[in-house]
């Protein structure tokens, strides 16, 4: 399936959110400059099609650097909007990831139910290109940002906002400062486990916070939600157990709100979940048909599917792991990061570091080396074994020539922190060549 045919069918969906085109294609007029990270001088005061026409390559650029594979970023968008397609659930992928406005247009226009924030700074950020619906997946009690949302949802019809509520407590809040507001907020009653971060523990608890819900005139209730990623990190039986036990308690929960008729009236309930490792169980046992009355949408929030990556997820995620018989995701970020030094035969410094890569779930992989001749061999036993602020340290074998000057391409993990060190990513196609520039918004 292309991205033109999965934008085709993308479009028949009519949960789609919206964005403003215009906003989004006016970032590609701003200049660059030097206070974008390793670009090329010859690049400053240039636009990005400016920057597109000059038809630089790899070699010309500065190390290091974090580049986007232009073919496996389009392989991974269409792959997963048909797979939430062809499986009747909806997608509101998690904008933390890459906070980056053209990716969010690009997965809005393939069908996405919306955006998925985790701060109003990046539902900010998502709103200043006009996308339509927003899913906060957190709690939001700061009056502040509760006044602001309210002016939006005032000032835009079109606005479809939800956040999350676990708490009695943080009802009456969101309540007090939501008085005047004349559209009420959606919220998600998030239930959560004992030892887990936020959402509700029990579900006398969370019947007891979609009573208190209901009992105002600011909010109101739109369904369940949950993380189902707090309950595994592996692949083991007892991790898939965990995730099918959490779902099926968020079934429950649905069922005894709609028992208890707080769901009366409402046309549609959001049940949402879905980290980027276990997306495909929440599919299967959030999908199985619901006794309702109302229509059940199921939001799966994945996020690192976009760029996928070489460690965490090519491991853990359904389309890395072997467990789908669609085609697998593709690593999509790649770090060049040029030798700086071999002070010892065994080690090799490279000038990329923590402020470059990610290096919280798994470090950098050595994957490539090209030499200063431009001729490229595999980085055969090279081992990335810690990182500092601005260097990598390489393990290297006696016998792998590997010289002051050559450019080593690095396999990354976790791309939700590697998007967030660069203001500025270049887009590269199979030939190496820069395609496009993607700005990013933390």
């Amino acid at each position: 399936m292309t991205e033109h045919d999965a934008h085709s069918a993308g479009l028949e969906r009519a949960l789609a959110a919206g964005y403003d085109d215009a906003a989004v294609q006016a970032l590609r007029l701003w200049p660059v400059d030097s206070r974008a990270k390793s670009v090329p001088a010859a690049w400053w005061g240039l636009t990005t099609d400016e920057v597109v026409a000059t038809r630089t390559t790899l070699t010309e650029l500065p190390t290091p650097i974090v580049t986007i594979d232009a073919t496996a970023l389009a392989h991974n968008l269409t792959v997963m909007a048909q797979w939430c397609a062809d499986r009747g659930v909806h997608l509101a992928p998690h904008g933390k990831t890459t906070m980056a406005p053209q990716l969010f247009a690009r997965q809005l226009s393939l069908g996405a139910w919306g955006i998925t924030a985790a701060t109003t700074t990046q539902v900010a950020v998502m709103r200043s290109v006009g996308i339509t619906r927003i899913l906060l997946a957190n709690e939001l009690i700061d009056p502040v940002s509760l006044a602001w949302i309210g002016e939006e949802l005032t000032a835009d019809p079109s606005f479809e906002f939800y956040c999350y509520v676990d708490s009695v407590r943080g009802v009456e809040l969101m309540d007090a400062a939501l008085h005047g507001v004349g559209r009420p907020v959606n919220v998600l009653v998030e239930v959560g486990r004992p030892g887990g971060r936020a959402g509700s523990r029990t579900l006398a608890e969370s019947l007891a916070i979609a009573g208190a819900v209901a009992q105002t005139s600011t909010l109101r209730l739109a369904g369940v939600a949950g993380y189902e990623g707090s309950y595994a990190h592996d692949l083991t039986a007892e991790a898939f157990d965990a995730v099918e036990g959490f779902l099926r308690g968020m079934r429950r929960t649905v069922a005894a709100f709609a028992q208890q008729g707080l769901f009366d009236g409402l046309a549609e309930v959001i049940v949402s979940a879905g980290g980027s490792a276990y997306f495909d169980q929440v599919a299967d046992v959030l999908s199985e048909p619901w006794d309702l009355p109302q229509a059940v949408t199921v939001v799966l929030r994945s996020g690192a599917y976009v760029a996928h990556d070489d460690g965490h997820y090519l491991l853990l995620s359904p389309f890395g792991r072997g467990g789908e018989t669609v085609t697998p995701f593709k690593p999509a970020l790649h770090a060049w990061a040029r030798v700086l030094s071999r002070p010892e035969p065994r080690l090799a410094i490279l000038d990329a570091g923590k402020r470059d890569v990610a290096y919280d779930l798994d470090l950098p992989v050595a994957q490539r080396v090209r030499r200063s001749d431009g001729t490229t061999t595999a980085a055969t036993d090279c081992v990335v074994t810690s990182v500092n602020d601005q260097h990598l340290f390489l393990s290297v074998s006696p016998e792998v020539v590997l010289e002051v000057g050559d450019v080593v391409r690095l396999g990354l993990s976790h791309p939700c922190t590697v998007f967030d060190k660069w203001q500025l990513l270049p887009v590269v196609d199979d030939d190496g060549i820069v395609v496009d520039l993607v700005r990013t918004f933390f």
